[in-house]
């Protein structure tokens, strides 16, 4: 039977990789107190989902403008991305998804377990509750990560290795 974790809220959200560039693992951990979960996503994914956060707080300022700067409180957002130990993935993500609620002024993820399709069986569920600006220093901390590995463009389906070396 599969299962969904709610973290909501989750004042701890990163993206973060273990190794070297080639052979790196890319992990979306979120938690809350002591509770920790850690998920393997693509590099891909990562990306992708800086990309998408990106669009979504745009759209998100032109209909739901933020209050006048006002300076988030520093017990609802850290600013250390690194990863928290011990770093155990509960399941390696298929796909994720985004949403927003209006009243609590919160961006969720939603991140779906890669499951095989022929073997029908439901997919594990974290949600991750965030607000916009944990979103907005995961879009920068996220495009660094992505930067310091080999070449990426998202939308080139083949990407060659550049490990550094000129040719």
């Amino acid at each position: 039977m599969a299962r969904h974790i709610e973290l909501n809220p989750s004042p701890h959200l990163t993206i973060g990789v273990v190794g070297e560039p080639g052979e790196r693992v890319f992990y979306l951990q979120g938690g809350r107190g002591e509770q920790t979960i850690s998920l393997v996503i693509e590099k891909e994914q990562a990306a992708s989902l800086a990309i998408n956060f990106d669009a979504l707080l745009h759209e998100l300022e032109e209909k739901y403008p933020s209050p006048a700067a006002s300076p988030p409180k520093e017990d609802t957002v850290m600013r250390d991305m690194r990863l928290r130990e011990p770093l155990q993935a509960l399941f390696r993500v298929g796909n994720m998804g985004l949403g927003y609620n209006e009243d609590t002024d919160q961006v969720v993820l939603v991140a779906y377990e890669l499951v095989d399709e022929e073997a029908d069986e439901e997919p594990n569920v974290v949600s991750y509750w965030v607000t916009r600006e944990q979103v907005r220093l995961l879009i920068a901390h996220t495009e660094n990560i992505v930067r310091k590995g080999r070449f990426f463009d998202p939308g080139v389906q083949f990407v060659p290795k550049r490990n550094g070396h000129v040719g």
